[in-house]
């Protein structure tokens, strides 16, 4: 039977079944949207019939190959755990966690593994797969930043801060190593007080270069998606600045713990285009309809994913 002090984290995660909430944020963002696009977007009408055409269904298939990947990377640590689930069940279920990213810092994702009907998670077991989800995605949009830092240091107009930078980066790396030192040395003392980081620490621990392998190829594909949105839209990009440009966003959006990055991601995104070379117009235009496929579309599936496993497979419950 499942401990009360699980349905409150769920509840408190979650606040309970947000969909009044999640309709707000969706009107708020498609209006936020629709005012970008046509006060300062470059022809909505024609932004927006880019998601009808060949690219559009490209950029929207390596968005969902992203969420497949990510999909069985939680399938997998939930096995470790003794929750098996078919191939189909499995995403659906994962997919279904997606209907919670508009929280801050996406963290109603975390009862993923509390809102199962039969054998759910504990909290502590449910928060430590999203940590170790969390700190998957961070390690690889990281590395996925490095050709965007060699954008800026290539960049005439961004030459005399270069050292600066590539100085301040260095001094981040050095210090995240220095705390997992700490937190390795330390770890006994540490994971008596949070159980849930030592659960964490032992998801990372299982086959690390299987759940690194679909976490990068999963950013990748979003990545690829991103240079075909550009290419379309007339905005000249390598694959890989355009993959780094979408991993600094990315970061830059989590580190601001907005819900889904909201605000701080789209702005970062918009800079480095016009940075680039692109109009502010065609860089609107770019970074809605990027949202729209990297973020919109899988909080979209979410939604039918969790209405469809509660109320018609009953395999989430939310009492």
């Amino acid at each position: 039977m499942r401990p009360k002090a699980d349905f409150a984290g769920a509840k408190s995660a979650a606040g309970g079944l947000p969909f009044k909430r999640l309709l707000l944020v969706l009107g708020v963002v498609a209006t936020a949207y629709a005012a970008v696009l046509l006060i300062w977007g470059d022809s909505p009408k024609t932004s927006l019939a880019l998601l009808w055409s060949a690219t559009g269904a490209q950029a929207a298939a390596l968005c969902l190959l992203n969420y497949l990947l990510r999909g069985l990377r939680w399938r997998f640590w939930m096995g470790r755990y003794g929750r098996h689930f078919g191939l189909v069940q499995g995403l659906r279920l994962y997919l279904a966690g997606y209907a919670f990213t508009p929280t801050p810092g996406n963290v109603g994702e975390a009862v993923r593994g509390l809102m199962l009907a039969r054998q759910p998670l504990g909290a502590a077991q449910s928060l430590a797969i999203f940590g170790a989800e969390r700190l998957a995605d961070l390690l690889c949009l990281l590395l996925l930043c490095l050709p965007a830092l060699g954008w800026v240091l290539g960049h005439g107009a961004l030459q005399a801060a270069s050292t600066l930078i590539a100085s301040l980066l260095a001094a981040a790396a050095l210090v995240l190593l220095a705390i997992l030192g700490l937190l390795f040395k330390h770890r006994d003392r540490v994971f008596a007080g949070l159980p849930w980081l030592r659960e964490a620490w032992y998801c990372l621990s299982v086959r690390p270069w299987l759940w690194f392998g679909l976490t990068l190829a999963a950013w990748a594909a979003q990545g690829l998606a991103v240079w075909l949105v550009c290419r379309a839209m007339n905005v000249q990009l390598e694959l890989l600045t355009a993959t780094g440009f979408y991993a600094v966003a990315m970061v830059a959006g989590a580190l601001s713990a907005l819900p889904a990055g909201l605000g701080g991601t789209e702005a970062v995104l918009t800079g480095l285009l016009v940075a680039q070379g692109a109009t502010p117009a065609a860089a609107l235009s770019i970074t809605v309809l990027v949202r729209l496929l990297t973020l919109w579309l899988a909080v979209g599936i979410g939604v039918v994913a969790l209405l469809y496993s509660a109320a018609i497979r009953k395999e989430i419950s939310f009492r």
